[in-house]
């Protein structure tokens, strides 16, 4: 089922401002820093923006409608509608984008971003993925 015409609107705005804050702490910090570094700016620029920012949030593992525990942990979830992936790393890998599809899946979300802060220019470094139910 597709995203309605305001849940597709409003994802797009608040991709679009984690998206400018993102290039904007590459820009003064370029790669390097641990992935940790990244994820704690990153929540505290989204927050200065008037978002809601959850951080490490634990995704279940279901198997056979019987939850598992905690399997993963997802870097960021924005307004509660918004998962993030984040990486600080040279090498990019399709299994980042996978990792995220999963979590999209586990936690019944539509879209993710994966932000790769160690690459050299962020742009070109974030990746949509989408949850198509």
């Amino acid at each position: 089922m597709p995203a309605s015409p305001e849940l597709q609107q409003e994802l797009d705005r608040i991709a679009s401002i984690v998206v400018d804050r993102s290039l904007m702490i590459h820009k003064k910090l370029g790669p390097g820093l641990l992935e940790s570094a990244y994820l704690r700016i990153l929540a505290y620029e989204l927050r200065k923006s008037g978002l809601i920012v959850r951080t490490e949030v634990e995704v279940p593992l279901v198997w056979d409608g019987v939850e598992m525990g905690t399997a993963y942990r997802a870097d960021l979830i924005v307004n509660d509608i918004l998962v993030l992936e984040l990486k600080a790393t040279e090498q990019h890998s399709d299994l980042f984008a996978r990792q995220l599809r999963t979590y999209l899946v586990a936690l019944d979300r539509r879209l993710g971003l994966v932000i790769n802060f160690g690459a050299k220019l962020l742009k070109g470094h974030v990746e949509r993925v989408a949850n198509d139910f």
